[in-house]
C-alpha cells in the first residue's frame, strides 16, 4: 500500500462531491493489480474518519471496483436478458474454457497465469447489440464464440482491438 499516494489523493479530493468514489478509483488504478486490498480500505476509512462498512458498501456496490487482484486484461460478458437469450452464457463458458478457468458461479475469475480476468455484468445497456462483450474496455456487439476466440487471441498476441 502506497500511503503517501493515498494521502495525496485524499488531500486533493476531500470535501468535493463524490470524493469517496474518486479516491477509491484513483487508489485502485494506482495498484499494480488494479484492486482495493482490505488493508487499503481500512487505511482510507481511518484517514477519512468514516466507518469501514461505508467504504466497503461503496466498493462492493459499484462494478468499477475490485476487491481481488485483476488480470492484465479483462473480458466482461453481459448477463442481461437480451444477451442471455442470444447466447451470453455459452460465451462465458467458452471463454472460461479457453482461458483455463474452472466452471463456477463467481462473478470474476482470473486465469492461472494472471493475464486475464473474466467478469460478468448485469447489463451494459447495449441490448440492440446482444450478446455484448467488453474486452479491455472495448465493446464488441453481436459476439459469437468464434468472434470471442479471435478477440482473446488478438489480446494474447498483443494486437490492438
Amino acid at each position: 500500500m502506497d500511503q503517501a499516494f493515498i494521502d495525496q489523493v485524499i488531500a486533493t479530493s476531500s470535501g468535493r462531491p463524490g470524493a469517496l468514489l474518486a479516491i477509491l478509483e484513483a487508489v485502485q488504478n494506482n495498484h499494480p493489480n488494479r484492486f482495493l486490498p482490505e488493508n487499503t480500505l481500512r487505511y482510507i476509512a481511518a484517514k477519512l474518519r468514516i466507518p469501514l462498512a461505508r467504504i466497503y458498501s461503496v466498493a462492493t456496490f459499484y462494478a468499477l471496483f475490485n476487491l481481488a487482484p485483476q488480470g492484465e486484461h479483462t473480458i466482461c460478458i453481459c448477463r442481461g436478458t437480451a444477451c442471455h437469450t442470444r447466447g451470453s452464457r455459452e460465451l462465458l463458458e467458452s471463454a472460461r474454457m479457453d482461458l483455463g478457468l474452472n466452471r463456477g458461479e463467481e462473478d470474476s475469475l482470473t486465469s492461472p497465469d494472471g493475464q486475464f480476468t473474466i467478469r460478468t455484468v448485469a447489463c451494459f445497456g447495449q441490448c440492440a447489440l446482444a450478446p455484448v462483450v467488453e474486452v479491455d474496455h472495448h465493446i464488441c456487439g453481436h459476439v459469437n464464440e468464434r468472434t470471442l476466440e479471435r478477440e482473446i487471441a488478438a489480446v494474447r498476441a498483443g494486437h490492438e482491438q
